[in-house]
């Protein structure tokens, strides 16, 4: 057992994966993943979280993003609404895997739980495209949405920037660059989940939680070489910019995650600046967890008080779905 407290479903999954190891990330692996069909690459995500679910509509956009066309997906558990704000979601896996389909039951789940639809974002992934193509096209994503609601089939008044770590970077940033030059509707609310919110300095949960956590340092080490950013740039450490001016944030970290503490000191900058922030550690569970809620049953719990927080703040907007 851990020295640190950790959750018996949490333990639970990383024996599981202890016990049936994969190869570290690297550009064999890579390069094998990126010939798995989409709909196999998809039930393997499928071991270990919940169901896509039921939903109002599911709708395929294709965008002209800064490299050529982008993928958009719509998930709506409504097939008709009146006009309201849309969540703009960037889906995690290090900046080099991750997709649409891995991570569409998280954005279902969301559309569910904020009322409200959500638009996935296929951005560019390292190491074919490096940095900063994918938030380049995080923040086109941002822009071309806000303004072609009528490509989706609906009014949108606002966006939610949302997405879980490599995609809570993109969601920080963008945050940034919208603010800076805004879009053509507002940033209402920002929903960082397990960001990497700065890699300008080393944090101490990188080093208590870099093994035996599911999230390692090698394959983190492997993310950052092929991804092959500017770590002091805020572009990709969000953390190094004045936050001031921002719009509400609710912030979620895992208290086992080695990004654990660039979440916790993004937050506390951002409060220091007078943005209004919402900061959640979910205790004794790990990096990843909204994805795993088939192996991590709590995670699910994790999830519902994270939106809770985020419709407070929405209501609070008056912005509700």
């Amino acid at each position: 057992m851990s020295k640190h407290p950790i959750r018996p479903d949490a333990q639970g999954y990383l024996d599981l994966m202890a016990a049936n190891p994969r190869p570290p990330m690297g550009d064999e692996s890579i390069a094998q993943m990126r010939v798995i069909p989409k709909e196999v690459m998809a039930q393997m995500i499928g071991a270990f979280d919940l169901p896509v679910g039921e939903l109002g509509e599911v709708r395929d956009v294709v965008m002209p993003g800064p490299g050529g066309d982008m993928e958009l997906r719509l998930f709506d558990v409504r097939a008709e609404r009146g006009p309201g704000p849309v969540v703009v979601f960037y889906h995690g896996g290090g900046f080099v895997v991750g997709s649409i389909d891995t991570h569409a039951a998280l954005a279902a789940e969301i559309s569910r739980q904020l009322d409200l639809p959500v638009v996935s974002v296929e951005y560019r992934l390292a190491p074919e495209h490096k940095w900063p193509a994918g938030i380049d096209d995080g923040e086109a994503a941002a822009r071309w949405i806000a303004e072609n609601g009528a490509a989706f089939g609906r009014e949108f008044t606002g966006l939610v920037l949302c997405g879980d770590s490599a995609g809570g970077n993109l969601t920080l940033v963008t945050a940034l660059a919208l603010r800076d030059r805004p879009a053509a509707l507002p940033v209402i609310l920002q929903l960082p989940i397990y960001p990497k919110a700065d890699s300008s300095e080393s944090y101490e949960s990188y080093v208590l939680f870099g093994e035996g956590y599911g999230l390692s340092r090698e394959d983190m080490a492997y993310f950052d070489r092929v991804y092959a950013a500017d770590p002091h740039h805020w572009r990709h450490s969000p953390f190094v910019a004045d936050l001031s001016g921002l719009p509400p944030m609710v912030m979620a970290t895992a208290g086992l995650d080695p990004l654990r503490d660039e979440g916790r000191a993004f937050a506390a900058k951002a409060v220091e600046a007078g943005v209004q922030v919402v900061y959640r550690e979910c205790t004794g569970t790990i990096h990843g967890f909204a994805t795993y809620r088939k192996a991590i049953p709590s995670a699910q719990t994790d999830l519902d008080t994270i939106m809770a927080h985020a419709r407070l703040l929405l209501a609070e907007a008056g912005a509700g779905g």
